[in-house]
């Protein structure tokens, strides 16, 4: 099993370019079950949640043709996807289980083919993340849905009509579910509480490239217009934001200065303004934002909360950050009810964390020290590669599939901005 080694102490500087959100290219891909024609996808990431979802697609039926280099950080990595006619409507948990984002082909198989049978979804151990509200959205356009056996079948034979759906909390994939869901449903749909998150905007601009009358875009109430079906569309897929915000946050760990091309500070706003009250300096450029840090940071509290707010892929990287931070920070996780796992992880590197409820108390420490941790999830293990970077010493980090399912060559990127990081392979 593969481990990155890290020797910390080294200042970062140079160029990062983030690619595609994986985030966003996930739902976007599910969208080609919508049509028969080909949907053309260009900036896709190469990471391994992108490979499961490809897997899964060609089961059900989809053509997927590469094109350019795989991993190009530009618009040069493009897919086309035909899903001309739907060859299965069952979602297996051998496929499934690898990662949650597989409920996302509910929707649109329920809408194209009336029909769909997906296993109860898997991925990171981070919380429950119940697929409640994508059922009870899909219900409202009429769906018949039941669970058995670990499965959900759900089933509309006469076709969804639309409806009025109030989401009783933000959720992303429900919101996207119902909203690729909706397009093909006949009637109008309301979506109430919809997810607002820069990669949803970029699944219903790109829907409506195919055909989608959607009204709202960005907005946390959308209004659907069904149509009878979609057509063909390219569309190019926004730049992640995550991955932009943890190598912003590696150079409040590691020091230095680097551009991180892709970043938009839009996307990153909640973020960006905590960072330059630790202490940081961002500057815009031409193709995305410099990030610089000369010494310690000042503590600061952050709320994990839906977008436009702090984004809680973004929580385990900055109390790695603040592990070094002068003062007492105060984390509060409220997106997901088991997300703190890094935390005794990143004490055997030397911080000081206390966690009580959904709340983690970090006292900076004068310094980290190098020691072998494990990755749990995908954002706490980039959130030990951080601490590494500054940590005195060597650390490994263990169990990196966890990081290759959302960063592309991440090792790669580090170590040309001056780490001293390497992949060992196991």
């Amino acid at each position: 099993m593969d481990k990155l080694r890290i020797v910390g102490g080294a200042p970062l500087r140079g160029t990062i370019a983030v690619g595609g959100a994986k985030n966003a290219a996930l739902p976007l891909m599910t969208a080609a079950l919508l049509t028969d024609e080909t949907l053309t996808l260009a900036n896709m990431p190469d990471v391994a949640d992108i490979t499961a979802m490809a897997g899964l697609l060609h089961l059900l039926g989809v053509h997927l043709n590469l094109q350019g280099d795989a991993g190009a950080n530009d618009d040069t990595h493009v897919v086309d996807f035909t899903a001309k006619n739907i060859a299965s409507t069952t979602a297996p948990y051998d496929l499934v289980r690898k990662m949650r984002a597989s409920i996302l082909v509910l929707g649109p198989l329920l809408a194209r083919a009336g029909e769909a049978r997906v296993s109860l979804p898997g991925g990171c151990a981070i919380g429950t993340r119940p697929v409640d509200l994508h059922l009870e959205a899909l219900k409202k356009l009429g769906a018949e849905i039941d669970i058995e056996s670990g499965y959900v079948l759900a089933r509309a034979p006469k076709g969804l009509v639309g409806g009025d759906i109030v989401f009783p909390v933000v959720t992303v994939t429900g919101t996207e579910n119902a909203l690729m869901a909706a397009c093909l449903a006949k009637g109008r749909t309301t979506i109430a509480n919809a997810a607002r998150e820069p990669e949803v905007t970029d699944l219903a601009q790109c829907l409506v490239k195919m055909g989608a009358d959607i009204q709202g875009i960005g907005t946390d109430k959308l209004l659907i217009q069904g149509k009878p079906r979609l057509h063909g569309a390219k569309h190019s897929i926004v730049p992640d934001r995550i991955q932009a915000g943890t190598y912003l946050m590696a150079v409040g760990m590691a020091g230095g200065s680097i551009e991180v091309k892709g970043a938009k500070p839009p996307h990153l706003q909640a973020a960006l303004d905590v960072l330059q009250a630790c202490g940081m300096q961002f500057e815009p450029t031409i193709e995305g934002l410099r990030a610089t840090c000369t010494g310690r940071l000042k503590a600061a509290d952050v709320d994990t909360a839906p977008f436009p707010l702090f984004p809680t892929d973004l929580q385990a990287q900055f109390m790695a950050l603040m592990t070094l931070a002068d003062g007492t920070s105060h984390i509060a996780e409220n997106i997901f009810e088991n997300r703190f796992m890094h935390v005794q992880e990143l004490i055997r590197l030397g911080a000081d964390i206390a966690v009580k409820g959904h709340t983690a108390r970090v006292c900076g420490v004068p310094k980290l020290t190098g020691a072998p941790v494990m990755a749990t999830d995908l954002r706490a293990s980039v959130s030990l590669v951080m601490a590494g970077l500054a940590a005195q010493g060597e650390t490994t980090v263990s169990r990196i599939y966890h990081l290759d399912r959302g960063y592309e060559r991440l090792e790669e990127k580090l170590a040309r901005c001056g780490a001293h990081i390497e992949r060992v392979r196991g």
